[in-house]
């Protein structure tokens, strides 16, 4: 597969320095054409996923939000996904930080800014919530991770656990989750 590889990215390169030839393009442009053609592919890969990591500055910023930064930085990362997002009152809110999208497909989300993982309590109150607050699919948004227990409760219930790693991920993940379920043959 290697060579399969090389042999196309050395085509590649051939017929791209051979296009520029034919465009009168001189001919020291034509071989630098050829010879940087096969590295573009990784150079772009590389590019996006250098893009989509985030820096220290980012990530420290991140770990030095309060509680309500944390739930605003989420709620902005939703609205940047074209789904409305509603921030539910401090107080009364059945475990629901933040409903996200469009009825009926709304999604209610727990944010949980803390030093160590999160356990069950998260994902039990959101999933308990998540009726009250007429929503359909649940998530819970932490900084740090979630133990073994909270991992298991989520998959027992449908729950979508984001971590700190899955953050950069998380605007599609939430568009993911905000479109219309689709009914399934059987």
């Amino acid at each position: 597969m290697m060579w399969t590889r090389w042999r196309v990215a050395v085509a590649l390169g051939v017929c791209a320095g051979a296009c520029a030839a034919l465009l009168g393009v001189a001919g020291w442009w034509c071989l630098l054409i050829a010879a940087a053609t096969p590295l573009l592919p990784r150079f772009v890969a590389a590019l996006v996923v250098g893009a989509a990591t985030p820096g220290a500055r980012e990530s420290a910023a991140r770990d030095q939000m309060s509680g309500t930064e944390f739930e605003d930085h989420v709620a902005r990362i939703a609205r940047s996904a074209g789904v409305p997002v509603i921030m539910t009152p401090l107080s009364g809110d059945w475990g629901v930080d933040l409903i996200v999208g469009h009825r009926p497909h709304r999604l209610a989300v727990q944010c949980k800014r803390q030093s160590r993982p999160v356990g069950t309590s998260a994902v039990q109150e959101v999933v308990a919530g998540a009726p009250m607050q007429d929503c359909t699919r649940t998530m819970v948004v932490t900084n740090h991770g979630f133990t073994p227990a909270a991992r298991k409760l989520a998959e027992l219930h449908g729950c979508t656990l984001v971590d700190g790693a899955e953050l950069p991920r998380l605007r599609s993940t939430i568009r993911r989750l905000t479109q219309p379920i689709e009914p399934t043959s059987t």
